[in-house]
């Protein structure tokens, strides 16, 4: 690493996280005026709006925005580079143009490393904490009863419940159905469901019927314990909780409803490709930002200012938009979640080859 590489380097992530503090300064100020109201008339004390939502909300947000600090930052520092003359005297000195975008994609590779650790490991707790505080005192969305679920639990195992309470861990009109292929070998019904613990659940005033060909055996009881392997709070995921959950675990979670047949999945998904697309958004912007600034142009930064700006706007709403097709069923969550990546690359492959020449 040569003396200009450590330069480069040093500039771009040195206006990164100028800007990272100074955007994130005037959002808390923001979020705290909007929101001040709520926290008197809940009397929330100071140290659960610092310590329960204000340091969980810092990283959830500054990573959301990373592509726009990202592409601000390299528009910047690069335009005044080029307004300086200094592009012209490093390219005139005989480094190549290609050479010269290796820092760059040097600090993307870094922030791409940051951003995709803070999003699979960091950010789901500090978003399950910062969810929490938002629906004891902002705005109340977590349920506590769910109704009409089905799902297979393991293969050719299929649970339904009408409604199931969270508090009492109490469900009320289920059934068990055992499968062998497409045959139906054995059926538990129950007025009540109820969990115990360790994946024990047992059922109250039930009806075991099984089924052997042409003949059935009926049985009557007050209680049967059985394993069933879900938890309780597996019936009331929705998807807040995917923004909850650490890569194993989201992983884990889109393996297992898969397989029992649940009908949320996409929500979990998105979010999953969303954590490997959201980083890879560093080069990206990266070299949009490299395109767009490293050309000295009359008039200042001033217009690739505003330009950048209005580029990076449209690539987070492309972004947010994009993602309401996997949730409505028309795109793949894959699909939904790479295509604004996918053509802004291509945005700024055309741009790359147009000014390296």
């Amino acid at each position: 690493m040569k003396r200009l590489d450590k330069y480069i380097i040093g500039k771009f992530l040195g206006t990164f996280i100028f800007s990272i503090v100074l955007i994130m300064s005037i959002a808390v100020i923001f979020d705290l005026t909007e929101k001040l109201d709520n926290f008197f008339e809940n009397q929330v004390s100071v140290k659960e709006i610092i310590f329960d939502y204000y340091l969980n909300f810092i990283p959830y947000y500054m990573n959301m925005f990373s592509p726009l600090f990202i592409f601000i930052s390299v528009i910047f520092f690069t335009s005044k580079l080029a307004g300086d003359s200094e592009i012209i005297a490093i390219l005139a000195s005989g480094v190549s143009y290609h050479r010269l975008m290796c820092p760059y994609f040097v600090s993307a590779l870094l922030l791409f490393a940051f951003s995709f650790w803070m999003t699979g490991y960091v950010i789901p707790p500090a978003s399950e904490k910062m969810l929490t505080f938002q629906d004891k005192y902002i705005q109340h969305f977590s349920r506590e009863n769910a109704r009409n679920i089905q799902m297979e639990v393991e293969p050719g195992t299929i649970l339904y419940i009408e409604s199931f309470q969270k508090r009492t861990k109490m469900g009320y009109r289920s059934s068990l159905e055992h499968f062998d292929g497409k045959k139906l070998t054995m059926r538990i019904t129950a007025d009540r469901i109820h969990y115990d613990s360790a994946y024990n659940w047992h059922f109250d005033k039930y009806i075991r019927r099984e089924f052997d060909g042409m003949r059935e055996t009926l049985t009557r009881g007050n209680r049967l314990d059985t394993i069933i392997p879900v938890l309780p709070k597996e019936l009331f995921y929705t998807a807040e909780n995917a923004q909850m959950m650490p890569n194993p675990e989201l992983r884990s979670y889109i393996d297992t409803q898969r397989k029992r047949g649940s009908g949320n999945v996409q929500a979990f998904e998105t979010e999953w490709w969303k954590r490997w697309a959201s980083p890879i958004g560093a080069f990206i912007m990266t070299l949009l930002g490299v395109t767009m600034s490293s050309k000295k142009v009359r008039g200042g930064m001033g217009k690739n200012l505003g330009f950048g700006l209005t580029l990076s706007a449209l690539y987070i709403l492309f972004s947010t938009v994009s993602t309401t097709f996997s949730v409505n069923g028309v795109m793949s969550p894959f699909m939904s979640v790479w295509l604004p990546n996918f053509i802004f690359l291509a945005i700024g492959v055309v741009l790359y080859l147009r000014v390296s020449r």
